[in-house]
């Protein structure tokens, strides 16, 4: 029999606290946040100092626990959302996990990034928002003008409660039309979340009434290759409108017969 691994100190109180309230045929429910100290006081554990970061590991980083797992139907996933001022929500929602496809092009674009920027970047999804910014991929991606308006955008959402947004851009196209872009950046071993992409457009949706939102997912591949995704919510599910791969080169290293070739 294989040695089933013990859980560490999130998964155990991640386990905890669904088992607290998941019964057969739920598939949906609320907690709050002062659960997490109770059962560490009854499991004897530890709490880390950011409360925040277990909830945010299995948003983003990492899979829930496979007893959690188990409880799910064909085709459904776990997921947690946030339900207000210090509260969360378990839901089975349809699974949608979005990764870089690895049959897509590569296309080639010249550095334009301070090299200050990659010595001094505290992070992967700080150097991305920067390396993004400063290379206007959102332009190039989107085929429209765009501005960053603010970074780590911290903001309010009715029934969701406080959310951040990684950068907001603002753009206009050669008609005129104007558009609010959420950019979700993700670095390491964080996944590009469909929950993250919900909060972000309901929030453009809120607070800029009138205006298309066309939500932005950046992800750090393999290489330095850089994958943008545009994503759009229908009927509460996250989809996929268009993903470009991006590798930033010095300028003499592109090739004239290669960028005559990404001409449609």
């Amino acid at each position: 029999m294989p040695k089933t691994r013990s859980l560490n100190r999130y998964e155990a109180l991640i386990e905890s606290i669904f088992f607290a309230h998941w019964k057969k045929g739920v598939r949906k429910f609320e907690f709050d946040r002062d659960e997490i100290k109770r059962f560490a006081t009854k499991l004897n554990i530890d709490l880390p100092d950011n409360i925040g970061d277990l909830i945010y590991s299995f948003r983003f980083r990492t899979d829930l626990p496979e007893k959690i797992r188990a409880t799910e139907s064909k085709g459904l996933a776990w997921r947690i959302e946030l339900a207000g001022r210090a509260r969360y929500r378990f839901v089975l929602a349809k699974e949608n996990r979005i990764v870089p496809r690895e049959e897509l092009v590569e296309i080639k674009v010249p550095n334009a990034t301070p090299e200050l920027i990659g010595a001094y970047a505290l992070d992967d999804e700080q150097a991305l928002l920067a390396i993004v910014r400063y290379n206007r991929l959102i332009d190039i991606f989107l085929g429209i003008t765009t501005y960053s308006l603010q970074n780590h955008l911290r903001t309010t959402v009715k029934s969701i409660g406080q959310i951040e947004i990684d950068e907001l851009y603002v753009g206009i196209d050669k008609r005129g039309c104007h558009y609010v872009i959420p950019v979700q950046a993700k670095g390491g071993r964080d996944q590009i979340s469909v929950v993250q992409t919900t909060q972000d457009f309901n929030a453009c949706a809120e607070k800029f009434p009138g205006i298309k939102c066309r939500p932005i997912s950046v992800q750090f591949m393999d290489a330095g290759v850089i994958a943008l995704f545009e994503l759009t919510v229908i009927r509460d599910e996250v989809k996929v409108v268009d993903e470009r791969h991006y590798q930033l080169v010095p300028a003499d290293q592109l090739d004239a017969g290669t960028t005559r070739d990404y001409q449609a």
